[in-house]
Protein backbone atom coordinates (compact mmCIF):
# COMPACT_ATOMS: atom_id res chain seq x y z
CA UNK A 1 0.00 0.00 0.00
CA UNK A 2 0.91 3.67 -0.08
CA UNK A 3 3.42 5.24 2.06
CA UNK A 4 4.25 8.57 2.67
CA UNK A 5 7.85 8.22 0.77
CA UNK A 6 5.67 7.33 -2.45
CA UNK A 7 3.09 9.94 -1.83
CA UNK A 8 5.15 12.40 -1.08
CA UNK A 9 5.43 13.80 -4.84
CA UNK A 10 2.17 14.01 -5.17
CA UNK A 11 0.92 16.30 -2.16
CA UNK A 12 1.30 20.36 -2.98
CA UNK A 13 4.22 21.94 -2.20
CA UNK A 14 3.95 24.07 1.40
CA UNK A 15 2.35 20.35 2.60
CA UNK A 16 3.43 18.43 4.89
CA UNK A 17 2.66 14.67 5.50
CA UNK A 18 0.52 13.75 8.53
CA UNK A 19 -0.73 10.20 8.56
CA UNK A 20 -2.49 7.94 5.38
CA UNK A 21 -5.81 6.17 5.93
CA UNK A 22 -5.58 3.72 2.61
CA UNK A 23 -8.98 2.11 1.98
CA UNK A 24 -10.49 -0.16 -0.95
CA UNK A 25 -11.50 3.09 -3.44
CA UNK A 26 -9.19 6.01 -1.92
CA UNK A 27 -6.62 6.99 -0.42
CA UNK A 28 -7.11 10.16 2.63
CA UNK A 29 -4.00 12.19 3.23
CA UNK A 30 -4.25 13.97 6.27
CA UNK A 31 -1.55 17.54 5.88
CA UNK A 32 -0.55 20.45 7.78
CA UNK A 33 0.74 23.78 6.35
CA UNK A 34 4.73 23.88 6.46
CA UNK A 35 5.11 27.31 7.62
CA UNK A 36 4.38 28.89 10.87
CA UNK A 37 3.27 32.27 9.56
CA UNK A 38 1.13 33.19 6.64
CA UNK A 39 0.10 36.45 4.50
CA UNK A 40 -2.98 39.15 4.55
CA UNK A 41 -4.29 39.34 1.22
CA UNK A 42 -5.46 42.70 1.66
CA UNK A 43 -2.39 44.65 3.41
CA UNK A 44 0.25 42.22 2.50
CA UNK A 45 1.84 41.91 6.10
CA UNK A 46 2.74 38.20 7.48
CA UNK A 47 1.21 37.82 10.51
CA UNK A 48 1.85 34.48 12.99
CA UNK A 49 -0.85 35.14 15.47
CA UNK A 50 -3.12 32.51 14.80
CA UNK A 51 -7.25 32.45 15.14
CA UNK A 52 -8.49 29.09 14.74
CA UNK A 53 -7.92 26.36 13.27
CA UNK A 54 -10.36 23.44 10.27
CA UNK A 55 -10.01 20.53 8.33
CA UNK A 56 -10.17 21.19 4.35
CA UNK A 57 -10.86 18.17 2.19
CA UNK A 58 -9.38 18.96 -1.47
CA UNK A 59 -9.63 16.09 -4.04
CA UNK A 60 -6.23 15.13 -6.24
CA UNK A 61 -5.06 13.35 -9.12
CA UNK A 62 -5.67 9.61 -8.71
CA UNK A 63 -2.64 6.94 -7.52
CA UNK A 64 -2.54 4.02 -8.85
CA UNK A 65 -6.69 4.03 -10.24
CA UNK A 66 -7.32 4.95 -6.68
CA UNK A 67 -9.04 8.87 -5.78
CA UNK A 68 -7.09 10.44 -3.42
CA UNK A 69 -8.34 12.99 -0.94
CA UNK A 70 -6.12 15.89 1.03
CA UNK A 71 -7.48 16.81 4.02
CA UNK A 72 -5.39 19.81 5.29
CA UNK A 73 -5.53 21.83 8.80
CA UNK A 74 -5.87 24.79 7.68
CA UNK A 75 -5.75 28.00 9.77
CA UNK A 76 -6.66 31.79 10.04
CA UNK A 77 -4.60 34.37 11.63
CA UNK A 78 -5.30 37.74 13.00
CA UNK A 79 -3.81 40.61 10.98
CA UNK A 80 -1.25 42.82 12.75
CA UNK A 81 -2.13 45.69 10.67
CA UNK A 82 -3.93 48.09 13.13
CA UNK A 83 -6.07 49.47 10.05
CA UNK A 84 -6.54 47.08 7.76
CA UNK A 85 -10.37 45.88 6.87
CA UNK A 86 -9.51 42.06 7.33
CA UNK A 87 -9.34 41.24 10.85
CA UNK A 88 -9.28 37.81 10.16
CA UNK A 89 -7.86 35.95 7.63
CA UNK A 90 -7.20 32.02 5.72
CA UNK A 91 -4.40 31.43 4.99
CA UNK A 92 -3.11 30.51 1.17
CA UNK A 93 -2.73 27.24 0.64
CA UNK A 94 -0.08 26.62 -2.79
CA UNK A 95 -1.74 25.28 -5.82
CA UNK A 96 -5.03 25.73 -3.92
CA UNK A 97 -7.39 28.10 -4.81
CA UNK A 98 -9.62 30.32 -2.21
CA UNK A 99 -12.35 28.26 -1.20
CA UNK A 100 -11.91 25.57 -4.18
CA UNK A 101 -12.58 21.70 -3.30
CA UNK A 102 -9.92 20.75 -5.60
CA UNK A 103 -6.20 21.68 -6.52
CA UNK A 104 -5.03 22.91 -9.21
CA UNK A 105 -3.86 20.14 -11.15
CA UNK A 106 -6.62 18.20 -10.64
CA UNK A 107 -8.96 21.03 -11.91
CA UNK A 108 -6.41 21.40 -15.01
CA UNK A 109 -7.17 17.90 -16.27
CA UNK A 110 -10.36 17.54 -15.60
CA UNK A 111 -11.23 21.02 -17.84
CA UNK A 112 -9.24 19.25 -21.02
CA UNK A 113 -11.57 16.21 -20.36
CA UNK A 114 -14.41 18.32 -20.35
CA UNK A 115 -12.96 20.15 -23.69
CA UNK A 116 -11.81 16.83 -25.62
CA UNK A 117 -15.11 15.10 -24.86
CA UNK A 118 -17.94 17.46 -23.36
CA UNK A 119 -20.23 17.19 -20.40
CA UNK A 120 -22.20 13.57 -20.07
CA UNK A 121 -19.11 11.89 -21.81
CA UNK A 122 -16.05 13.24 -20.09
CA UNK A 123 -18.27 13.08 -16.81
CA UNK A 124 -18.05 9.16 -17.54
CA UNK A 125 -14.43 9.36 -18.71
CA UNK A 126 -13.46 11.04 -15.54
CA UNK A 127 -15.07 8.66 -13.12
CA UNK A 128 -13.59 6.19 -15.09
CA UNK A 129 -9.88 7.51 -14.19
CA UNK A 130 -10.76 8.18 -10.25
CA UNK A 131 -11.36 12.02 -10.67
CA UNK A 132 -15.23 11.66 -10.62
CA UNK A 133 -17.46 14.59 -11.12
CA UNK A 134 -20.74 15.65 -12.60
CA UNK A 135 -20.90 16.77 -16.11
CA UNK A 136 -22.25 19.86 -15.32
CA UNK A 137 -19.50 20.77 -13.32
CA UNK A 138 -17.32 19.37 -16.01
CA UNK A 139 -18.96 22.38 -18.37
CA UNK A 140 -18.73 24.72 -15.94
CA UNK A 141 -14.87 24.45 -15.39
CA UNK A 142 -14.96 24.26 -19.40
CA UNK A 143 -16.31 27.66 -19.42
CA UNK A 144 -14.06 29.28 -16.44
CA UNK A 145 -11.35 28.26 -17.93
CA UNK A 146 -8.55 30.69 -18.43
CA UNK A 147 -8.78 32.90 -21.55
CA UNK A 148 -5.60 32.37 -24.79
CA UNK A 149 -4.34 35.22 -25.58
CA UNK A 150 -5.85 37.64 -27.93
CA UNK A 151 -4.54 36.80 -31.40
CA UNK A 152 -4.31 39.04 -34.30
CA UNK A 153 -4.42 37.35 -37.56
CA UNK A 154 -2.43 38.72 -40.45
CA UNK A 155 -4.02 36.40 -43.25
CA UNK A 156 -7.80 35.83 -42.02
CA UNK A 157 -10.37 33.07 -43.31
CA UNK A 158 -14.15 33.68 -42.54
CA UNK A 159 -17.33 31.59 -43.12
CA UNK A 160 -21.10 31.02 -42.02
CA UNK A 161 -21.77 27.46 -40.03
CA UNK A 162 -25.25 26.48 -39.09
CA UNK A 163 -26.91 27.18 -35.36
CA UNK A 164 -29.74 25.31 -37.27
CA UNK A 165 -29.76 24.57 -41.19
CA UNK A 166 -31.81 26.78 -43.06
CA UNK A 167 -32.84 29.23 -40.06
CA UNK A 168 -29.90 30.68 -38.23
CA UNK A 169 -26.38 31.23 -38.99
CA UNK A 170 -23.06 31.89 -36.89
CA UNK A 171 -20.00 33.30 -38.57
CA UNK A 172 -16.06 30.96 -37.38
CA UNK A 173 -12.60 33.20 -37.77
CA UNK A 174 -9.63 31.18 -38.33
CA UNK A 175 -6.10 32.11 -38.45
CA UNK A 176 -4.68 30.41 -41.92
CA UNK A 177 -0.77 31.16 -40.87
CA UNK A 178 -1.41 29.22 -37.56
CA UNK A 179 -4.31 26.84 -38.92
CA UNK A 180 -6.28 27.25 -36.25
CA UNK A 181 -9.95 29.07 -34.91
CA UNK A 182 -9.62 32.67 -33.16
CA UNK A 183 -12.95 33.75 -32.56
CA UNK A 184 -16.85 32.62 -33.15
CA UNK A 185 -19.68 35.35 -33.73
CA UNK A 186 -22.93 35.01 -33.36
CA UNK A 187 -24.47 35.82 -36.75
CA UNK A 188 -23.24 35.81 -39.80
CA UNK A 189 -24.24 39.69 -40.80
CA UNK A 190 -21.58 41.94 -42.20
CA UNK A 191 -22.11 44.73 -38.98
CA UNK A 192 -20.71 41.90 -37.13
CA UNK A 193 -18.17 41.51 -39.13
CA UNK A 194 -16.88 44.67 -39.93
CA UNK A 195 -16.94 45.99 -36.05
CA UNK A 196 -14.52 42.82 -35.43
CA UNK A 197 -12.57 43.77 -38.53
CA UNK A 198 -12.17 47.36 -36.83
CA UNK A 199 -10.96 46.36 -34.28
CA UNK A 200 -8.06 44.30 -35.63
CA UNK A 201 -6.18 46.59 -38.09
CA UNK A 202 -3.46 44.13 -38.57
CA UNK A 203 -5.76 41.92 -40.89
CA UNK A 204 -3.92 42.54 -44.50
CA UNK A 205 -5.63 39.08 -45.81
CA UNK A 206 -9.20 38.12 -45.88
CA UNK A 207 -10.07 34.53 -47.77
CA UNK A 208 -13.50 34.31 -48.16
CA UNK A 209 -16.67 32.46 -49.99
CA UNK A 210 -18.75 34.71 -52.98
CA UNK A 211 -21.35 35.79 -50.92
CA UNK A 212 -21.87 39.43 -50.76
CA UNK A 213 -22.28 39.47 -46.87
CA UNK A 214 -18.75 39.06 -46.39
CA UNK A 215 -17.35 41.04 -48.82
CA UNK A 216 -19.57 44.19 -47.65
CA UNK A 217 -17.93 43.72 -43.91
CA UNK A 218 -14.60 43.47 -45.41
CA UNK A 219 -14.74 46.13 -47.16
CA UNK A 220 -16.68 47.97 -44.11
CA UNK A 221 -14.61 47.19 -41.44
CA UNK A 222 -11.05 46.63 -43.28
CA UNK A 223 -10.65 48.56 -46.27
CA UNK A 224 -6.58 48.35 -47.20
CA UNK A 225 -7.09 44.09 -46.62
CA UNK A 226 -7.09 42.19 -50.16
CA UNK A 227 -10.12 40.38 -50.59
CA UNK A 228 -9.71 36.48 -52.04
CA UNK A 229 -12.21 34.29 -53.07
CA UNK A 230 -12.31 30.76 -52.76
CA UNK A 231 -11.27 28.46 -55.60
CA UNK A 232 -13.48 25.65 -54.19
CA UNK A 233 -16.37 28.16 -54.51
CA UNK A 234 -15.29 29.51 -58.03
CA UNK A 235 -15.40 26.33 -59.65
CA UNK A 236 -18.41 25.31 -57.56
CA UNK A 237 -20.29 28.18 -59.01
CA UNK A 238 -19.39 27.60 -62.21
CA UNK A 239 -20.84 24.16 -62.25
CA UNK A 240 -23.74 25.32 -60.84
CA UNK A 241 -24.25 27.95 -63.91
CA UNK A 242 -23.15 24.68 -66.35
CA UNK A 243 -25.73 22.66 -64.44
CA UNK A 244 -28.78 25.68 -64.95
CA UNK A 245 -27.97 26.18 -69.03
CA UNK A 246 -28.61 21.69 -69.28
CA UNK A 247 -31.61 22.09 -66.90
CA UNK A 248 -32.70 25.15 -69.60
CA UNK A 249 -32.62 22.30 -72.36
CA UNK A 250 -34.26 19.12 -71.02
CA UNK A 251 -35.87 19.10 -74.63
CA UNK A 252 -32.46 18.46 -76.54
CA UNK A 253 -31.98 16.08 -73.59
CA UNK A 254 -34.52 13.92 -74.65
CA UNK A 255 -34.45 14.37 -78.22
CA UNK A 256 -30.79 12.92 -78.14
CA UNK A 257 -31.61 9.75 -75.88
CA UNK A 258 -34.28 8.81 -78.13
CA UNK A 259 -32.01 9.07 -81.25
CA UNK A 260 -29.72 6.59 -79.45
CA UNK A 261 -32.40 4.31 -77.74
CA UNK A 262 -35.16 4.31 -80.17
CA UNK A 263 -36.57 1.46 -78.94
CA UNK A 264 -37.87 3.05 -75.49
CA UNK A 265 -36.95 1.82 -72.46
CA UNK A 266 -38.90 1.63 -69.14
CA UNK A 267 -39.34 5.36 -67.60
CA UNK A 268 -38.13 7.24 -70.82
CA UNK A 269 -41.70 7.94 -72.49
CA UNK A 270 -42.78 11.02 -72.38
CA UNK A 271 -46.86 10.59 -73.64
CA UNK A 272 -48.92 7.68 -74.23
CA UNK A 273 -49.28 4.30 -71.83
CA UNK A 274 -46.64 3.95 -69.97
CA UNK A 275 -43.86 1.24 -71.03
CA UNK A 276 -43.36 -2.39 -69.18
CA UNK A 277 -41.86 -1.34 -65.68
CA UNK A 278 -41.57 -2.47 -62.03
CA UNK A 279 -43.57 -1.18 -59.46
CA UNK A 280 -41.31 1.25 -58.12
CA UNK A 281 -40.74 2.34 -61.24
CA UNK A 282 -44.27 2.86 -62.18
CA UNK A 283 -44.59 4.93 -58.95
CA UNK A 284 -42.00 7.13 -60.06
CA UNK A 285 -43.70 7.25 -63.31
CA UNK A 286 -46.96 8.35 -62.34
CA UNK A 287 -45.35 11.38 -59.95
CA UNK A 288 -43.42 12.44 -63.20
CA UNK A 289 -46.42 12.52 -65.23
CA UNK A 290 -48.30 14.49 -62.50
CA UNK A 291 -45.78 16.64 -62.62
CA UNK A 292 -46.02 17.11 -66.43
CA UNK A 293 -49.78 18.07 -66.75
CA UNK A 294 -49.15 20.66 -63.84
CA UNK A 295 -46.12 21.79 -65.91
CA UNK A 296 -48.11 22.00 -68.64
CA UNK A 297 -50.98 23.72 -67.34
CA UNK A 298 -48.39 26.01 -66.04
CA UNK A 299 -47.28 27.09 -69.77
CA UNK A 300 -51.00 27.57 -70.96
CA UNK A 301 -51.60 30.11 -67.70
CA UNK A 302 -48.51 31.75 -68.63
CA UNK A 303 -49.16 32.54 -72.20
CA UNK A 304 -52.63 33.73 -71.22
CA UNK A 305 -50.51 36.74 -69.50
CA UNK A 306 -51.35 35.17 -65.87
CA UNK A 307 -48.70 36.79 -63.39
CA UNK A 308 -46.28 33.87 -61.11
CA UNK A 309 -47.84 34.84 -57.88
CA UNK A 310 -51.84 34.18 -59.16
CA UNK A 311 -50.36 30.69 -60.91
CA UNK A 312 -48.76 29.85 -57.95
CA UNK A 313 -52.15 30.18 -56.01
CA UNK A 314 -54.64 28.82 -58.41
CA UNK A 315 -52.35 25.25 -58.56
CA UNK A 316 -51.18 25.46 -55.21
CA UNK A 317 -47.92 25.40 -55.87
CA UNK A 318 -44.27 27.08 -54.66
CA UNK A 319 -43.72 30.45 -57.07
CA UNK A 320 -40.04 29.18 -57.10
CA UNK A 321 -41.18 26.76 -59.00
CA UNK A 322 -43.59 27.84 -61.62
CA UNK A 323 -40.58 30.55 -61.56
CA UNK A 324 -38.03 27.63 -62.72
CA UNK A 325 -40.65 25.80 -65.21
CA UNK A 326 -41.03 29.06 -67.25
CA UNK A 327 -37.34 29.73 -67.38
CA UNK A 328 -37.08 26.38 -68.90
CA UNK A 329 -36.82 23.99 -66.14
CA UNK A 330 -38.91 20.52 -67.04
CA UNK A 331 -39.98 18.09 -64.59
CA UNK A 332 -37.13 15.84 -64.72
CA UNK A 333 -38.31 11.80 -64.39
CA UNK A 334 -35.30 11.26 -61.88
CA UNK A 335 -33.40 8.35 -61.97
CA UNK A 336 -30.25 6.87 -59.28
CA UNK A 337 -26.87 8.34 -60.39
CA UNK A 338 -25.44 5.07 -60.06
CA UNK A 339 -26.53 1.07 -59.03
CA UNK A 340 -24.33 -1.32 -56.98
CA UNK A 341 -24.57 -3.87 -59.93
CA UNK A 342 -22.90 -1.60 -62.34
CA UNK A 343 -19.69 -3.39 -61.98
CA UNK A 344 -21.51 -6.65 -62.53
CA UNK A 345 -23.64 -5.63 -65.50
CA UNK A 346 -21.83 -7.50 -67.98
CA UNK A 347 -21.92 -10.64 -65.91
CA UNK A 348 -25.64 -10.92 -65.07
CA UNK A 349 -26.00 -10.15 -69.27
CA UNK A 350 -23.82 -12.94 -69.94
CA UNK A 351 -26.01 -15.41 -67.41
CA UNK A 352 -29.31 -13.90 -68.86
CA UNK A 353 -28.29 -14.70 -72.74
CA UNK A 354 -27.20 -18.28 -70.77
CA UNK A 355 -31.09 -18.53 -69.93
CA UNK A 356 -30.95 -18.01 -66.03
CA UNK A 357 -34.32 -15.99 -65.54
CA UNK A 358 -34.47 -16.40 -61.91
CA UNK A 359 -33.55 -13.40 -59.80
CA UNK A 360 -32.85 -15.55 -56.71
CA UNK A 361 -30.23 -17.79 -58.42
CA UNK A 362 -28.68 -14.88 -59.94
CA UNK A 363 -28.01 -12.67 -56.62
CA UNK A 364 -26.37 -15.88 -55.23
CA UNK A 365 -24.34 -16.85 -58.48
CA UNK A 366 -23.33 -12.71 -57.98
CA UNK A 367 -23.01 -13.18 -53.99
CA UNK A 368 -20.24 -15.70 -54.78
CA UNK A 369 -18.26 -13.35 -57.13
CA UNK A 370 -18.42 -10.15 -53.82
CA UNK A 371 -21.59 -8.84 -54.87
CA UNK A 372 -22.54 -7.50 -51.40
CA UNK A 373 -25.99 -6.06 -52.53
CA UNK A 374 -29.43 -7.25 -51.83
CA UNK A 375 -31.53 -9.63 -53.05
CA UNK A 376 -34.12 -6.58 -54.08
CA UNK A 377 -31.94 -4.96 -56.67
CA UNK A 378 -31.25 -7.87 -58.19
CA UNK A 379 -34.85 -9.36 -58.06
CA UNK A 380 -35.72 -5.99 -59.80
CA UNK A 381 -33.25 -5.97 -62.39
CA UNK A 382 -34.27 -9.36 -63.75
CA UNK A 383 -38.16 -8.27 -63.18
CA UNK A 384 -37.54 -4.94 -65.60
CA UNK A 385 -35.52 -7.24 -68.23
CA UNK A 386 -38.82 -9.66 -67.82
CA UNK A 387 -41.43 -7.20 -68.83
CA UNK A 388 -39.15 -5.71 -71.52
CA UNK A 389 -38.60 -9.38 -73.12
CA UNK A 390 -42.28 -9.83 -72.64
CA UNK A 391 -43.18 -6.53 -74.50
CA UNK A 392 -40.79 -7.62 -77.75
CA UNK A 393 -38.75 -4.69 -76.32
CA UNK A 394 -35.16 -4.79 -76.84
CA UNK A 395 -32.64 -3.22 -74.50
CA UNK A 396 -30.83 -0.82 -75.38
CA UNK A 397 -26.73 -0.15 -73.91
CA UNK A 398 -27.93 2.99 -73.17
CA UNK A 399 -30.77 4.82 -70.69
CA UNK A 400 -32.14 8.30 -70.08
CA UNK A 401 -30.13 10.63 -68.21
CA UNK A 402 -31.39 13.02 -65.95
CA UNK A 403 -29.35 16.50 -66.08
CA UNK A 404 -26.84 15.67 -63.19
CA UNK A 405 -25.72 12.76 -64.74
CA UNK A 406 -25.35 14.83 -68.28
CA UNK A 407 -23.34 17.42 -67.42
CA UNK A 408 -21.04 14.71 -65.05
CA UNK A 409 -20.67 13.30 -68.70
CA UNK A 410 -19.78 16.57 -70.24
CA UNK A 411 -16.85 17.37 -67.87
CA UNK A 412 -15.91 13.36 -68.21
CA UNK A 413 -12.98 12.44 -69.95
CA UNK A 414 -13.69 10.77 -73.23
CA UNK A 415 -11.43 7.96 -72.67
CA UNK A 416 -13.57 7.22 -69.35
CA UNK A 417 -16.88 6.73 -71.19
CA UNK A 418 -18.58 3.93 -72.73
CA UNK A 419 -19.64 3.79 -76.24
CA UNK A 420 -23.02 4.33 -76.21
CA UNK A 421 -22.50 7.62 -73.86
CA UNK A 422 -19.62 9.19 -76.13
CA UNK A 423 -22.77 8.61 -78.84
CA UNK A 424 -25.16 10.46 -76.63
CA UNK A 425 -23.10 12.97 -75.99
CA UNK A 426 -22.20 13.53 -79.82
CA UNK A 427 -25.64 13.97 -80.66
CA UNK A 428 -26.51 15.80 -77.84
CA UNK A 429 -23.51 18.80 -78.65
CA UNK A 430 -24.74 18.37 -82.10
CA UNK A 431 -28.17 19.72 -81.47
CA UNK A 432 -27.74 21.96 -78.83
CA UNK A 433 -24.49 24.18 -79.81
CA UNK A 434 -25.42 26.45 -76.63
CA UNK A 435 -24.41 23.56 -74.53
CA UNK A 436 -21.47 23.09 -76.40
CA UNK A 437 -20.36 26.45 -75.93
CA UNK A 438 -21.18 26.65 -72.65
CA UNK A 439 -18.98 23.32 -71.70
CA UNK A 440 -16.10 24.96 -73.39
CA UNK A 441 -16.28 28.05 -71.25
CA UNK A 442 -16.76 25.89 -67.98
CA UNK A 443 -13.39 23.73 -69.49
CA UNK A 444 -11.54 27.11 -69.73
CA UNK A 445 -12.55 28.41 -66.50
CA UNK A 446 -11.73 25.39 -64.69
CA UNK A 447 -8.30 24.89 -66.02
CA UNK A 448 -7.62 28.62 -65.41
CA UNK A 449 -8.38 28.28 -61.61
CA UNK A 450 -6.85 25.01 -61.34
CA UNK A 451 -3.58 26.05 -62.55
CA UNK A 452 -4.24 29.81 -61.54
CA UNK A 453 -4.06 31.30 -65.09
CA UNK A 454 -4.81 34.95 -63.67
CA UNK A 455 -3.63 36.09 -66.95
CA UNK A 456 -6.67 34.56 -69.29
CA UNK A 457 -9.17 36.38 -66.71
CA UNK A 458 -10.19 39.17 -68.98
CA UNK A 459 -10.68 37.39 -72.15
CA UNK A 460 -12.36 35.18 -70.63
CA UNK A 461 -15.15 37.37 -68.98
CA UNK A 462 -15.34 38.60 -72.38
CA UNK A 463 -16.01 35.46 -74.42
CA UNK A 464 -18.32 34.57 -71.41
CA UNK A 465 -20.47 37.58 -71.43
CA UNK A 466 -22.63 36.84 -74.75
CA UNK A 467 -22.84 33.08 -73.82
CA UNK A 468 -24.91 30.86 -71.57
CA UNK A 469 -22.71 31.95 -68.62
CA UNK A 470 -23.55 35.58 -68.89
CA UNK A 471 -24.75 36.04 -65.35
CA UNK A 472 -21.86 33.92 -64.16
CA UNK A 473 -19.80 36.01 -65.67
CA UNK A 474 -21.59 38.96 -64.26
CA UNK A 475 -21.43 38.01 -60.70
CA UNK A 476 -17.52 37.39 -61.19
CA UNK A 477 -16.87 40.70 -63.46
CA UNK A 478 -17.62 42.58 -59.90
CA UNK A 479 -15.88 40.78 -57.72
CA UNK A 480 -13.17 40.50 -60.20
CA UNK A 481 -10.00 41.62 -57.29
CA UNK A 482 -10.95 39.40 -55.28
CA UNK A 483 -11.47 36.59 -58.08
CA UNK A 484 -7.90 37.88 -59.45
CA UNK A 485 -6.17 37.58 -56.02
CA UNK A 486 -7.49 33.53 -55.64
CA UNK A 487 -5.56 33.10 -59.01
CA UNK A 488 -2.46 34.91 -58.19
CA UNK A 489 -2.17 34.17 -54.17
CA UNK A 490 -1.93 31.01 -52.27
CA UNK A 491 -4.49 31.56 -49.57
CA UNK A 492 -7.57 29.77 -49.48
CA UNK A 493 -10.60 28.86 -47.72
CA UNK A 494 -10.01 24.86 -47.41
CA UNK A 495 -8.53 25.50 -43.74
CA UNK A 496 -11.39 27.25 -42.66
CA UNK A 497 -13.78 24.71 -44.05
CA UNK A 498 -11.71 21.68 -42.23
CA UNK A 499 -12.75 24.10 -38.76
CA UNK A 500 -16.56 24.30 -39.57
CA UNK A 501 -15.89 20.23 -40.12
CA UNK A 502 -14.98 20.32 -36.12
CA UNK A 503 -17.54 22.89 -34.51
CA UNK A 504 -20.47 19.90 -36.48
CA UNK A 505 -18.78 17.33 -34.64
CA UNK A 506 -18.38 19.29 -30.92
CA UNK A 507 -22.33 20.60 -32.07
CA UNK A 508 -23.22 17.06 -32.67
CA UNK A 509 -21.69 15.64 -29.21
CA UNK A 510 -23.36 18.17 -27.13
CA UNK A 511 -26.58 17.35 -29.30
CA UNK A 512 -26.81 20.85 -30.58
CA UNK A 513 -27.73 22.33 -26.95
CA UNK A 514 -24.17 23.93 -26.70
CA UNK A 515 -24.67 28.12 -26.32
CA UNK A 516 -21.71 30.29 -28.09
CA UNK A 517 -19.56 30.61 -25.00
CA UNK A 518 -19.32 26.95 -24.62
CA UNK A 519 -18.57 26.41 -28.48
CA UNK A 520 -16.09 29.19 -28.20
CA UNK A 521 -14.27 27.38 -25.35
CA UNK A 522 -14.39 24.11 -26.62
CA UNK A 523 -13.00 25.13 -30.09
CA UNK A 524 -10.97 28.29 -29.65
CA UNK A 525 -10.04 28.27 -26.17
CA UNK A 526 -8.75 25.15 -26.12
CA UNK A 527 -4.67 25.45 -24.23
Amino acid sequence: MASAKHLLPMVPAGLTILRIRPACDKISILTAPAGDASTCPVCGRSSRHVHSRYTRSLADLPWQGLMVVISVLARRFRCVTDRCPRRIFTERLPGIGVGARRTFRLGDVQRHVGLALGGRAGARLAARLAMPLSGDTLLRMVRSGPDRAPVTPRVLGVDDWAWRRGQRYGTILCDLERRQVIDLLPDRQADGFARWLSERPEVEIISRDRGATYADGARRGAAGAVQVADRWHLLENCSRAFLAVIERRQRRLREAARAEAPAATPGSVVDGPPPPMTSAERLKWERWRRERLLYDRVLRLAADGMPIKEIARTLKLARNTVRRWLRGGEPELHRPRRSSLDPHRAFLERRWREGCRNGAQLWRELRATGFEGSLRVVAEWAARHRLVARAGRIASGFTALSCRQVARLLRTGVEDLTKPQCAYIERLLAIAPEIAAARALAGRFADMVKQRLADDLDSWLDDAENSELRSFAAGLRQDKAAVHAALTTPWSNGQTEGQITKLKLLKRQMYGRAKLDLLRARLVQVV
